[in-house]
């Protein structure tokens, strides 16, 4: 661990313990002490439909959340959604969701001693303060759940992508999380007669002809092939290689495979694009909304991004104008020389209950509910009578509800029994069969990715820019992260 994050996190632990034993907090909610097992919950009847009660529950009914993500849209609506859990749960909750710098946020409130009945995290912060001793142990609840023990609600092996080493689970979904790919203008490619790109050398010849044939059909210079946001999730193209996009540990050693001698074609590739003017020139200081904003205003033919901005990104230009030919369409990425593709699986957002929660049956209550019909509902198409209303029978939304894209935190989710009352945004579930069929979940050690990714970045940025060799590119990446101990020798 490096100095610093040790510094935080043994400030958050003091805290929380500290807190914990002010409360006199014993494990009362939660599960207590997890007993020992697989973790892996059993098959029990569903009752997804049904509000969970929380047994022998004494405690006030009250919560205090923070999330991330999930919530309202904007302060005023954040009001809006507390006030529809109370009404649907009879919860009344204190929902906090910073506009910005969420970690840094939740890490300064953890760290000076808040009591949270419930965060939102992802699996990475999820297992540092598992590391810590900061979190309640919830595999006995999660085995006991009729509602989470579901397959149909939870398929078992999902699991597994949470549980630690002896098998226990802290966290529970918030939400199924899908995966990153590129994404191509399809309508693009049929106007330019193109074929969809298996290999590296097909994604060249798709991305100069967008570049140079114009295919907005304006008469001007003003496209390009491909644009990101820095290398977020450029893994599409490294698959060309094998080759993940953050750790990966062989014979117990952990390396960065964009810091191998592998990555050097795909550097290579990617430089010959920006000497090209392929790719936008201003990929390494874009953000994610300049990144979309490019491909939904017809300024480039190919992003790297989620599955489920698709169908968002297909389902806003549907609703700018019915008319149009406007197709986004997720791709496998680049194919090996083995025919193989490899894209990235995210990883999980989790709820997770502290072990100074003032109110943990409270907030185990509110974990099943989350993953019933109106938690699904809530967290997906948003408030009723705000997001959307019912008519006849007949979900609509609001106005407000199609500039929201039906995601407050949970585009998609894993119950089954709650099926999608508009279906899947077009383009959605092919790109989730790609998921399916090509992706993993990646390894990020809770206390050296951050620092690691920056050095990635920076020497990834200087060899795709052209301002050093490739191979120097990578040979100096490689010599900083050992020497800051971030990858194993």
């Amino acid at each position: 661990m490096r100095p610093k994050s040790k510094a935080i996190v043994s400030t958050v632990l003091a805290a929380v313990l500290l807190g914990s034993l002010l409360a006199g907090c014993s494990g009362g909610g939660g599960g207590g002490q997890a007993a020992g097992g697989s973790g892996a919950p059993s098959n029990q009847p569903a009752q997804s439909s049904e509000q969970p009660k929380a047994e022998g529950k004494k405690e006030e009914r009250t919560l205090r959340i923070m999330a991330g993500v999930i919530g309202g849209k904007t302060p005023e609506e954040n009001a809006l959604f507390e006030q529809e859990v109370e009404r649907l749960t009879g919860i009344k909750v204190k929902w906090e969701k910073p506009a910005s710098d969420y970690d840094q946020k939740l890490l300064a409130a953890v760290g000076a001693g808040e009591k949270f009945d419930l965060l939102q995290i992802s699996k990475e912060k999820m297992n540092l303060f598992i590391e810590q001793g900061i979190l309640t142990p919830l595999t006995d609840k999660v085995q006991n759940s009729s509602i989470l023990s579901d397959p149909n609600v939870i398929p078992t092996a999902e699991w597994d992508q949470l549980k630690t080493k002896d098998g226990q689970i802290y966290g529970v979904f918030t939400k199924y999380q899908g995966g990153t790919m590129p994404i191509v203008r399809a309508d693009w490619l049929r106007k330019l007669g193109l074929k969809e790109p298996v290999t590296l050398d097909d994604y060249y010849t798709v991305l100069k002809a967008f570049k140079e044939q114009d295919p907005d059909e304006n008469g001007k210079d003003d496209t390009y092939g491909l644009t990101t946001a820095g290398m977020y999730e450029v893994q599409g193209f490294f698959s060309a290689a094998g080759l993940k996009q953050r750790y990966v540990e062989i014979d117990g050693k952990l390396d960065v495979p964009y810091s191998t001698d592998a990555a050097i074609p795909i550097y290579q590739w990617l430089n010959r694009l920006y000497e090209e003017g392929i790719l936008d020139p201003n990929f390494a200081t874009n953000d994610t909304g300049k990144m979309r904003n490019l491909f939904l205003s017809d300024r480039v033919g190919m992003i790297t991004y989620w599955d489920a901005w698709v169908g968002m990104l297909n389902n806003t230009r549907k609703q700018q104008d019915p008319n149009t030919t406007f197709e986004a369409k997720g791709l496998p990425g680049a194919a090996d020389p083995n025919g193989n593709h490899m894209l990235r699986r995210g990883d999980p957002d989790v709820w997770v209950i502290p072990v100074n929660a003032e109110h943990p049956e409270t907030a185990w209550e509110f974990i099943e509910w989350w993953h019933t019909k109106d938690g699904i509902y809530l967290g997906s198409l948003g408030i009723k009578d705000h997001d959307w209303i019912e008519n006849n029978g007949t979900i609509e939304l609001t106005q407000v509800g199609q500039e929201h894209n039906m995601d407050h935190g949970v585009p998609f989710w894993y119950n089954k029994n709650v099926p999608n009352p508009f279906g899947l945004l077009p383009g959605v579930q092919e790109a989730q069969e790609l998921l399916a069929k090509y992706s993993s979940l990646e390894l990020t050690p809770t206390d050296r990715w951050s620092e690691a990714e920056k050095i990635i970045n920076d020497y990834s940025f200087k060899a795709i820019m052209g301002q050093m060799p490739a191979a120097d590119a990578v040979r100096k990446m490689r010599e900083e992260l050992i020497a800051k101990k971030l990858i194993d020798q």
